[in-house]
This record gives C-alpha cells, structure tokens and sequence, in this order.
C-alpha cells in the first residue's frame, strides 16, 4: 500500500509535469525523499497512477451519493448528480487528462464488442434516470444506454472545456449539465428549471 504523503507527492507531479513528464524523481522530489527510497519500497509510476484512480472513484461515489439519497423529482436529482460528476472531475482533472491520454481502458468494461462504461461510473446515474421515468421528470430513456452516454457527455465534455478552452469550473458545468438535461427531460420538466 502506497502512504497518503506519497499519492499527495505523485499528484502535485503529476499536476506539474503531466503523464509524459511524470517519473520516479520527479515524485519522490515532490515527496522529499529519494528516488531510490521509492526503488527499494517497490512503488512505480503505474502504481501511484492506480493507487490515485482508486482514490478518485472512491471520491466520485461520495460526490454522487447526496444525489441518490435525496427527495425530489428523478430529473432534479440527474441535475444535482451531473454537476457532482462535474465538480469530481474537476477535483481529480489531471489524473484524469494522464488516463485519457494513457488509455481510456479503466471506464469500460472489458468487452472485444461494443461496450459500456463500467458500473462504478454509470449506475447512480442509472438509478437516477430510472427515478425520473418513473415520476414524469425524463423522458422514456434505456437507462444504461443513457447513463453511459450521460457519464461521457457530461464527464469528457468538461474536461476538454477546462482544459482545452479554459473555461471556469462553473462555467463548463452550467453549460455541459444544461445541454445534456435537455436531451433527457420531459417538457414537463423543462418548463420548470433542473436547479
């Protein structure tokens, strides 16, 4: 197991220097030890990328669960998962820019087929667009088709506003999360804001 000080070291590099730039040095210089210290405790670049992957989902759970435990309409509660999904983004952007630019292997579930994003990142949104069918708020949707399509509109869009246009975090997730509630509220639901 990988020490909080560490992943904390592992993260600033990688903020710093990207998935390309980021080595064992550069890691243990963040963390102030040397970069034989992480030789002899047998931690490599790719541990600390999947020790911070794990953190970042267990951080996604969180961020989405208010969503699922709140009342209200199934479609006010897509809205308060999606700009969760938006605001986690946002707390773990590069981890996210170095997988995407590694590989996007880690949001799929392995299939040789076309595929799904894997359940950790789509079934609250599921469950939320299966509330919102059955109380009027969205539309007749296939859930998981949705969900997956939901996570990688919402999520990828994001990230590319932030990154690639430097747009502010409030800006990009107004706009992802209005744009992506339109495809799937009633007109019901539309005529009242998602707040």
């Amino acid at each position: 197991m990988i020490d909080a000080e560490i992943l904390n070291a592992g993260r600033r590099a990688l903020r710093r220097h990207g998935w390309q730039g980021l080595t064992a040095e550069r890691i243990a210089h963040e963390a102030g030890i040397s970069r034989v210290t992480l030789h002899r405790r047998g931690i490599r670049k790719q541990d600390i990328l999947d020790a911070l992957t794990d953190r970042a989902i267990d951080a996604y759970r969180a961020a989405l669960w208010p969503a699922l435990t709140a009342t209200g309409a199934g479609g006010e509660r897509l809205a308060q998962a999606l700009r969760a999904l938006c605001d986690s983004a946002e707390d773990n952007l590069e981890l996210l820019v170095a997988l995407r630019s590694q590989t996007d292997a880690i949001f799929h579930e392995p299939d040789a087929g076309e595929t799904m994003t894997r359940g950790v990142f789509t079934e609250p949104l599921e469950r939320l667009l299966r509330d919102g069918v059955a109380d009027g708020s969205v539309r007749d949707v296939d859930p998981v088709e949705t969900a997956t399509v939901l996570f990688n509109l919402v999520g990828w869009t994001y990230i590319h506003l932030r990154t690639g246009h430097r747009w502010t975090p409030e800006h990009a997730r107004e706009r992802t999360v209005d744009l992506a509630l339109h495809g799937v509220a009633t007109a019901i639901s539309r005529a009242q804001p998602l707040a």
